[in-house]
């Protein structure tokens, strides 16, 4: 009965990992495949094959046809890879956030959002355009965000704890609370502004990859795969987590230290995210729930497969608004809002559904 028991084991967790290994690389392949569409499809056509043969040559490959048109190798290198790039590492910190987030607090419903991390960004980034501060030159906004991002949930955080403790119940009417303040705050600032800074705070509010550069890019990289990474390694303890802060602490898990490294990496890859491309919505709640839906609940998986869905789903969204309208550049937040909105009410909907609690 026991070698019975012990085979079935090592099937299922053969099973597993053969599952583990299709949904990763089916995740990087899809990836991969948008990217190139992505980074084709323009006012400025290029076909897959030359965009395939433009990279390749920058390699040191001759492999593959350059593209046809005269300015189509500079279009794809100063500013279609800049923002697929970009697309891909704000979508994977997006989503890789939402992932920690339901993780330390046991809730499918929870994102990013929950911890003040996009409001206080919003009202960073609005009060210098406001106030036409430029302590940094072009730089200033997006650092200002990123600042007011950190701080904002590091002050959720603060105000939550009581005797060394943080309740999650608290944490989250804590940075309710906060979020409707940064929001007043945010609403006050459009009033004070001018016309110019009112459109400039909309437009970021509703999130944008236009205007991504490659040394944007070299900020958000090292923070926003860092975080990743990092995020990684607390797998285990986030799964330990799952079963309740008692049992965690039963087996060894530091709980209180979890819970804060997890909210400062959410803060950092949030805050790394919206710096230079506005607030976007519902990556890091949509993602994790779909992943966790297909793979399972184990944070070894989930972690990476919801990096890659996310940076799929934000690339996919920035192509529907480069091209969904001629000659017109959509905001990407409203796009993913319009998807993230309907899956919101029925993951509500199945929530109630489910006996006893979350599902």
């Amino acid at each position: 009965m026991t070698a019975v028991a012990s085979q079935a084991l090592a099937v299922g967790t053969t099973r597993g990992r053969v599952g583990a290994t299709l949904l990763l690389s089916g995740l990087t392949i899809a990836l991969l495949v948008a990217v190139v569409i992505s980074a084709g499809h323009g006012q400025l056509a290029i076909p897959p094959a030359e965009v395939l043969g433009s990279v390749l040559h920058r390699l040191g490959l001759d492999v593959g046809p350059l593209p046809a048109h005269p300015q189509g190798d500079n279009t794809l290198w100063e500013v279609r890879f800049p923002r697929v790039t970009m697309g891909a590492l704000v979508g994977a910190s997006l989503a890789t956030a939402g992932a920690l987030m339901q993780g330390i607090f046991g809730n499918p419903l929870a994102e990013p959002g929950v911890v003040g991390v996009s409001s206080g960004a919003a009202v960073a980034a609005g009060a210098v355009i406001v106030f036409d501060v430029a302590f940094v030159g072009t730089w200033t906004a997006p650092v200002a965000a990123f600042l007011g991002g950190l701080a904002t949930t590091l002050l959720v955080y603060v105000l939550s704890r009581d005797a060394g403790r943080t309740e999650v119940v608290t944490l989250v009417l804590t940075g309710v609370a906060l979020n409707a303040m940064t929001s007043a705050g945010l609403a006050f600032l459009m009033f004070l502004g001018d016309t110019q800074a009112r459109e400039e705070i909309v437009f970021w509010t509703l999130g944008s990859l236009n205007g991504s550069r490659w040394e944007y890019v070299a900020v958000v990289a090292p923070l926003a795969l860092g975080g990743i990474l990092l995020a990684g390694l607390l797998a285990r303890k986030l799964d330990l987590l799952a079963l309740g802060d008692r049992a965690a602490r039963h087996v060894g898990v530091d709980v209180e230290r979890l819970r804060l490294t997890a909210i400062v990496l959410v803060a950092v890859l949030t805050a790394a995210a919206v710096s230079f491309c506005g607030v976007i919505a519902f990556v890091g709640l949509v993602v994790p729930h779909l992943i966790r839906m297909v793979a399972g609940p184990g944070h070894r998986l989930l972690v990476p497969a919801s990096a890659l869905g996310g940076a799929l789903l934000v690339v996919l969204a920035d192509l529907w608004a480069r091209t969904a309208v001629a000659y017109a550049d959509l905001p990407i937040g409203m796009l993913t809002s319009l998807v993230g909105g309907p899956f919101f009410f029925w993951l509500l909907r199945r929530a109630r559904r489910t006996a006893g609690g979350w599902a």
